[in-house]
């Protein structure tokens, strides 16, 4: 099914202006940290470390392999990544009591500098954020954009999502991208558009258990453009209108992977192969909601590690 340009919103055309105002929030400096991990390399970090593993392990095989093709420093700098982003999520996605007061409360502790050898996740993080110099700015933006779960479950326009599609996601791209290095400025609005692309593709994936959740991140102005009313969410409707809306969706996102892709030229050439095949393989999920006739109301598209092992084998003809 194909979407002429011409019957699609205007939240289609170039982002050129939203993707400015982004890069101004990404412009952010380095604090430093003045913390002596010596007496802790060998036993805390390691044990920390471990812990770590086990999260990016139950919660996501797909960031766990393309996390497996860095090297050992940067591989263990991304787990610690992962566990933070993690921890910050569930606390709110886990619906648990006084989540508000608690996810405060970790805001003021991952921006403490004061080690805590009681919490794996915070000491490890602390150790990466020093050694690899990653923005305070970073984390707050990321932990802003969780706590909009709790007070915004509707988006009137495309401009307020991607902003939170920057808060979420780019975040995590610009933190991942200090870790990996990188050769220009010009990489940050790259490393933006990929992380749009990303939780793009998250929200069409996730688009009927979001709903379960009282949460609609499709912007309204999208769903009047196609006709969808709260109707196809509740009774999980996936007629002709409902599948030109993800025909749009799906295009836009792969627009922001392509545009995105260009900028894998300014990472320092270990990281971007890791980068490289998050993308590819999350890609993928598109083409899984295509081939689910677009119904990702009532099912979850996912790809098999067969797949993504073939993705990769790819990857690596074309590298």
């Amino acid at each position: 099914m194909r979407v002429s340009r011409n019957s699609t919103p205007d939240s289609f055309k170039s982002t050129k202006d939203y993707l400015d105002k982004l890069c101004d929030l990404a412009n952010v400096k380095y604090s430093s940290i003045q913390v002596d991990f010596k007496n802790f390399e060998n036993d805390y970090i390691k044990l920390s470390l471990g812990y770590c593993q086990e999260i990016i392990k139950y919660h996501s095989k797909t960031f766990s392999l393309a996390t497996s093709l860095l090297d050992d420093d940067r591989q263990k700098a991304i787990i610690s990544l992962y566990g933070f982003c993690r921890i910050t999520d569930d606390i709110i996605d886990k619906d648990l009591e006084h989540g508000e007061k608690i996810l405060e409360e970790w805001q003021n502790a991952t921006r403490s500098d004061r080690l805590d050898i009681t919490d794996p996740v915070l000491f490890l993080w602390l150790y990466t954020r020093q050694k690899y110099k990653i923005p305070i700015g970073y984390m707050d933006q990321l932990i802003d954009g969780v706590k909009m779960d709790t007070i915004k479950f509707r988006y009137e326009t495309f401009e307020e999502l991607i902003e939170y599609c920057y808060k979420v996601a780019s975040t995590v791209g610009l933190m991942s991208m200090h870790i990996i290095g990188f050769t220009s400025d010009e990489a940050f609005r790259y490393s933006i558009q990929m992380g749009i692309a990303l939780q793009l593709t998250n929200i069409i994936r996730d688009v009927g258990e979001d709903y379960k959740m009282g949460r609609i991140y499709l912007p309204q102005e999208e769903l009047d453009h196609f006709c969808i009313t709260e109707n196809h969410f509740k009774n999980q409707i996936v007629d002709d209108n409902w599948k030109k809306l993800m025909v749009f969706q799906i295009e836009r996102a792969r627009m922001y992977y392509s545009d995105s892709w260009e900028g894998l030229v300014y990472l320092e050439p270990k990281g971007k192969w890791a980068i490289a095949a998050a993308a590819t393989m999350y890609r993928e999920i598109l083409k899984i909601v295509e081939r689910n006739n677009y119904d990702n109301l009532n099912q979850r598209a996912f790809v098999s590690k067969k797949r993504k092992l073939y993705l990769l084998s790819k990857l690596i003809v074309k590298f």
